[in-house]
């Protein structure tokens, strides 16, 4: 192992993740050829096909759910950008993909991309966290703890849903303290659309919630918890609430399958839900090991959560194909004619 430079972290972080712009770049001319073609390439098209229908029918509600590392990859103003312009009505993601990422940007740091073979002890040692082959400032992911704990303190102390913390977060941004505009916690808040991240203290969330509440129990203070239940009795209103609603999958895990169980859930309250009418995968998980992560929708429906009239899995890597898909449907334009939702309402939460 070498002896890391003075310089060596300044070389590595010095060039930045920039966003793909799906208002910039009209994907309908690839989605269309693809359409033509075979393996994954038909595969997308259909997706995409099966995400402009969700948009187009005025009785459906869309729902994001989000796993895994994209919006670090260069995805992240895909998901806002669904938001913005009414693509997109909820999100269901990790709580890495919320406060890591998106959080983490809105602070004013950024995601940058790996230079060349570096040894990850070298890494260890600069204070550089590796997500595949895009880095983090760790010093400045701790900076991000720091300000969860933060809002944190400045909250009535009770149990909070993922959801309404995640709303505080984005009327903390909203007032001034945004150093990046427009990210998708404060899109989001804005536009009434509620964050659900069923594992949230799986993330910075999580370095922060612990340090807030170790130093008012060590004051004999109350504190602020999440309650995970409340997750998932908010998506099931949500969902009830909804009636026709589809699924935008970015992997698998636990955003998809609580996206998922809403309908189940609803069944055992004795309410009716039906299926999600619409439903894209977007995956490079082995259907073979049985994993939740990698279960199809087909199955998904034997367990009456997913119709398969209008489904569609991709076996593909997801910041390949997820940016020609959601710019197919973005330049179609049907979005403009689609009624927003605003499920966050529906728990009396205001947006700015």
């Amino acid at each position: 192992m070498t002896t890391p430079t003075p310089n060596t972290k300044a070389a590595l972080l010095s060039k930045v993740v920039e966003h793909v712009d799906i208002t910039g770049h009209d994907a309908r001319p690839v989605i269309d050829a693809m359409r033509k073609m075979s393996f994954t390439s038909r595969d997308t098209a259909r997706a995409a096909d099966i995400l402009s229908m969700a948009i187009e029918d005025d009785a459906c509600s869309v729902w994001i759910t989000l796993a895994g590392s994209t919006s670090a990859g260069g995805c992240m103003h895909v998901w806002r950008d669904m938001l913005k312009f009414g693509m997109a009505d909820v999100v269901v993601a990790t709580g890495a993909a919320i406060i890591d990422m998106d959080f983490f940007e809105a602070l004013g740091f950024q995601h940058y991309q790996a230079q060349g073979d570096v040894d990850d002890r070298d890494l260890r040692a600069l204070l550089i966290d590796r997500i595949y082959d895009t880095y983090i400032d760790e010093e400045e992911l701790q900076a991000c703890d720091h300000a969860i704990k933060t809002i944190a303190d400045g909250l009535e102390p009770r149990p909070y849903s993922s959801r309404e913390f995640i709303g505080e977060i984005g009327r903390w941004l909203a007032s001034g303290k945004a150093k990046k505009s427009a990210s998708l916690i404060q899109t989001a808040f804005e536009e009434a659309c509620p964050i659900f991240c069923p594992a949230f203290t799986d993330s910075s969330a999580g370095f922060g919630l612990v340090k807030h509440q170790v130093e008012r129990i060590g004051a004999k203070q109350p504190y602020v918890s999440i309650d995970s239940v409340a997750d998932f009795r908010e998506l099931t209103d949500v969902k009830i609430a909804a009636g026709t609603t589809g699924l935008f999958m970015v992997g698998g895990g636990v955003p998809k399958n609580f996206a998922q169980d809403t309908v189940v859930c609803a069944e055992i309250l004795g309410l009716e839900a039906e299926m999600h009418k619409y439903a894209v995968q977007i995956t490079v998980a082995d259907v073979r090991d049985g994993a939740c992560s990698s279960s199809t929708l087909k199955e998904a429906c034997s367990w009456g959560k997913v119709d398969v009239t209008h489904e569609q899995m991709v076996f593909a890597e997801a910041t390949t194909v997820v940016p020609l898909i959601v710019s197919d449907a973005y330049h179609r334009a049907s979005w403009k004619r689609r009624r927003k939702r605003r499920w966050s309402e529906l728990f009396g939460a205001a947006a700015a």
